[in-house]
C-alpha cells in the first residue's frame, strides 16, 4: 500500500488562456482531500507554480501555488494537468525551466503523469520518446506532428506505461487519477472513492475517447438495472440474449445501446466487470485462484490467468503479492 507526495504543476500563462480549471481540479479532488477511513495516510498534494505568481485561467480565476518548480524534488508522482494553449495551438515551446524540472523529477524516480495537453510537456522533456501516449483527441494530431518519436494513440482514455502515464482530456483525467488510486491502494479503495464522487468506478484505459451519445438519455436509465443485476451475478454464465431479455430489448437493440453508453460491446463489458471482480478478490481475500475464477465468472484458473495477464500485464499471483490484504472476510468480499 503506497500513496506518497503528488506534485501538481500549475503552468504560467503564455499569450492565451493557460489551462482548463476542470482538469486542474481533478487531481486536487482525488489526491488533495484526505480520506482517512479509506487509507491513512492519504496522499500529500503540492501545488507547484511553473511561473512567477499565481497561475491564471481564461475563466478569470487564479490559483495560489505554495511551491515553485523546486517543489517537484523528492515527490513520488508529478502531474502536469495541461500546458498553456500557445504551446499547443501556436507551437510555442514549453517553458525550459519546466522541461528541466520534469527531467530531474523523472531521473530521481518520480512517476510522471499528464492529463490532456500536459502530454506536450512530457514529450518536450523527452519522457515519451519511444512510448505509447495519448492526449485529448483534438490535440493528438499536433502532438504526433511535433514529436514523431512518440507513439500517439488518439483513441484511448489513458495509457499506463509503468512510470509514465498519459490521459485524454476532461473526464478521462479522472479515469486516470482513479486508476492511480487503484494501483496504489487497490480496487476497493478506488471504488469507494469513485462512489463518493458519483462517477463510474472503473473505465478501462483502452475504452474509446469518443462514444456516440446520440441515443436518448432514457436508454441509459433503462440499462442501469440489468447492468447492476449482471454485476451482482458475475459468477453465473451470462449470455447477451439473456441480458437483452431481462432489459426487455432485442439482442440487437441491447448491443447498440450498451455500446453507445459505454463504448464497449456486451462481451467486452462483461469481461471488464469479471476482471474487476477478480482484482478485488485478489486484493481483499486469500481465496485460491481457482475459486476466484469461479466467483468472477471466468471459469478455470487457466482462463483467469490468460485474460488477467493479457489485460493487467501480470499474473494473478504477482498481482496479489503487490497488495496487502484488505482485512475483509473472504465471503463478504466475494459478494
Amino acid at each position: 500500500m503506497s500513496t506518497g507526495t503528488v506534485a501538481l504543476v500549475v503552468p504560467e500563462e503564455i499569450g492565451l488562456p493557460s489551462w482548463d480549471m476542470y482538469e486542474l481540479s481533478i487531481p486536487c479532488t482525488v489526491f488533495g482531500k484526505p480520506q482517512p477511513d479509506l487509507a491513512d495516510p492519504w496522499y500529500e498534494l503540492r501545488l507547484c507554480g511553473a511561473g512567477a505568481g499565481p497561475g491564471g485561467s481564461g475563466a478569470g480565476l487564479s490559483v495560489r501555488t505554495p511551491y515553485g518548480l523546486d517543489g517537484l524534488e523528492g515527490t513520488d508522482t508529478v502531474v502536469v494537468a495541461s500546458v498553456p494553449d500557445a504551446c499547443v495551438e501556436e507551437g510555442a515551446p514549453v517553458p525550459p525551466d519546466l522541461v528541466a524540472a520534469l527531467r530531474r523529477a523523472h531521473a530521481a524516480g518520480a512517476r510522471m503523469v499528464s492529463l490532456c495537453t500536459g502530454a506536450f510537456a512530457l514529450a518536450e522533456a523527452g519522457l515519451l520518446d519511444g512510448r505509447r501516449a495519448t492526449a485529448h483527441w483534438m490535440h493528438t494530431a499536433q502532438l504526433a506532428r511535433r514529436f514523431p518519436e512518440v507513439r500517439v494513440d488518439d483513441s484511448v482514455l489513458y495509457v499506463d506505461d509503468g512510470d509514465v502515464l498519459t490521459s485524454a482530456g476532461l473526464t478521462a483525467g479522472l479515469d486516470l487519477c482513479l486508476h492511480l488510486v487503484r494501483r496504489d491502494l487497490g480496487a476497493h479503495v478506488a471504488n469507494q472513492l469513485a462512489r463518493r464522487m458519483v462517477v463510474p468506478a472503473h473505465r478501462p484505459g483502452g475504452q474509446a475517447q469518443f462514444v456516440d451519445l446520440s441515443v436518448p438519455p432514457s436508454d441509459d436509465a433503462g440499462l442501469a438495472p440489468v447492468l447492476e443485476w449482471a454485476r451482482e451475478h458475475l459468477d453465473r454464465p451470462l449470455a447477451v440474449a439473456d441480458l437483452a431479455r431481462r432489459a426487455a430489448m432485442s439482442p440487437r437493440t441491447f448491443y447498440r445501446r450498451l455500446q453507445a453508453a459505454t463504448g464497449a460491446t456486451p462481451l467486452q463489458w462483461l469481461l471488464d466487470q469479471r476482471l474487476a471482480r477478480a482484482q478485488s478478490l485478489l486484493e481483499a481475500t486469500d481465496l485460491p485462484v481457482e475459486r476466484i475464477g469461479e466467483l468472477s465468472g471466468l471459469g478455470s484458473a487457466n482462463n483467469l490467468r490468460h485474460h488477467f495477464t493479457k489485460r493487467v500485464g501480470v499474473t494473478p499471483g504477482e498481482y496479489r503479492r503487490a497488495f496487502p490484504r484488505g482485512g475483509r472476510p473472504a465471503e463478504a468480499a466475494a459478494r
